[in-house]
């Protein structure tokens, strides 16, 4: 069974309950998935390097929200998920995909066990409905409920080095455990206000961080109180722009770019995610099973010299000479934090080996470039 408190049509333009604070500190906005969400406040430069030396702040209201819950809760997501997520502890995440029938990728997601048998699911802004309806259509021999509660939800992420000091200097802030002992993709109960928060371990741009799941109500001044708290650690408001070159450094995939409905999770190096030892049937198995053809691009990382960075779209060559493409960039930019062009491209198998040169058209011009593992970048631990 399923119900659904569904939002309006995705034509509304929609506003994050953050987005006063955002106009207050200077923000210029973007239209991402209908909603008008900061993509910068000063540079996103400034931002990216922030969030690597001491620490960001970003606003991800905009994020789904779906709570399935019931007696077979975990049952269910074995069923409608690619992982098995029965098996995960309370607190924890887990990162999964919704898969369709022939295998390629409805949705990236990350699951939390919040209850013994309630679990929410964080789905990407641009595939809320997408993934609510996946879930809702797959629950039915299920005793659960699927619940959309993305208008109810304001997601902050705090992310950097001086992460976890800012939270714990956040005034209101009350945890219900030891944040430096709480491991990476696992979670907190806490308080601020009168209300709940959950705090995870989780993020998005390859440094240590938390995210912090908040009622509504609460979310403006909770957002406040931790820019407050981190003025003595260097933190900056940082936008959707300073996100996109922290997650591509750190090789995670961008959904639209990286992941689409015709991609398996195999050609992105999301083959692990896929649980195939799992014993009960889930939707997509039997594609999972068989696989892409021989042929099928896999996605690699690119290196290359000079300060010319290959963009989504950008075409690669095997050649300086060859006529005919033989991979494509999803995403690309001059790395912030190494000085040189970095990408992520889907390429044919037989470029694909590490240390193959490649020629990306730039602009009319064969760039040469380097095939190489992700990430891109590591933090040190």
């Amino acid at each position: 069974m399923t119900s659904a408190d569904m939002s309006a049509p995705a034509t509304r333009t929609r506003y994050s309950p953050l987005h006063q604070a955002h106009v207050d500190a200077g923000a210029s906005f973007t239209d991402f998935a209908g909603w008008q969400m900061p993509v910068r406040y000063s540079s996103d430069l400034a931002e990216h390097h922030a969030v690597r030396s001491a620490a960001g702040i970003f606003d991800l209201s905009h994020m789904a929200e779906i709570v399935v819950a019931g007696p077979d809760a975990g049952a269910f997501l074995d069923y409608a998920l690619a992982g098995k997520l029965s098996a995960i502890d309370l607190l924890q995440a887990k990162y999964s995909l919704i898969l369709n029938e022939a295998g390629g990728i409805i949705d990236d997601i990350v699951v939390y066990r919040t209850n013994e048998n309630e679990y929410l699911v964080v789905a990407n802004a641009g595939n809320r409905l997408q993934a609510f309806e996946a879930l809702s259509a797959r629950s039915a021999r299920f005793d659960v409920s699927v619940l959309d509660r993305s208008d109810d939800v304001a997601l902050i992420a705090v992310q950097g080095p001086d992460s976890r000091a800012i939270l714990e200097a956040t005034e209101g802030l009350a945890v219900d455990g030891d944040l430096a002992a709480l491991k990476y993709y696992r979670a907190l109960g806490g308080t601020y206000r009168d209300g709940t928060v959950l705090i995870a371990r989780t993020g998005y741009t390859g440094e240590d961080g938390f995210e912090l799941y908040v009622d509504v109500p609460d979310a403006a001044a909770l957002w406040d109180a931790l820019v407050v708290a981190g003025k003595a650690h260097g933190l900056v408001p940082a936008g959707l722009a300073s996100r996109d070159t922290l997650r591509l450094e750190a090789g995670m995939p961008l959904y639209g770019h990286e992941l689409n409905t015709s991609t398996y999770p195999a050609q992105a190096g999301l083959g692990r995610v896929v649980s195939l030892a799992k014993e009960t049937d889930f939707i997509g198995r039997a594609a999972s099973e068989e696989g892409p053809s021989a042929d099928a691009r896999v996605l690699v990382g690119l290196v290359s010299a000079g300060k010319r960075a290959g963009r989504a779209d950008y075409e690669i060559f095997p050649s300086t000479d060859a006529t005919e493409a033989s991979g494509v960039i999803t995403s690309g930019a001059l790395s912030p934090t190494l000085g040189y062009p970095i990408a992520m491209a889907y390429v044919a198998p037989a470029l694909a080996r590490l240390g193959t040169e490649v020629f990306v058209d730039v602009r009319g011009s064969r760039i040469p470039a380097t095939v190489t593992s992700l990430p891109f970048y590591k933090r040190q631990k």
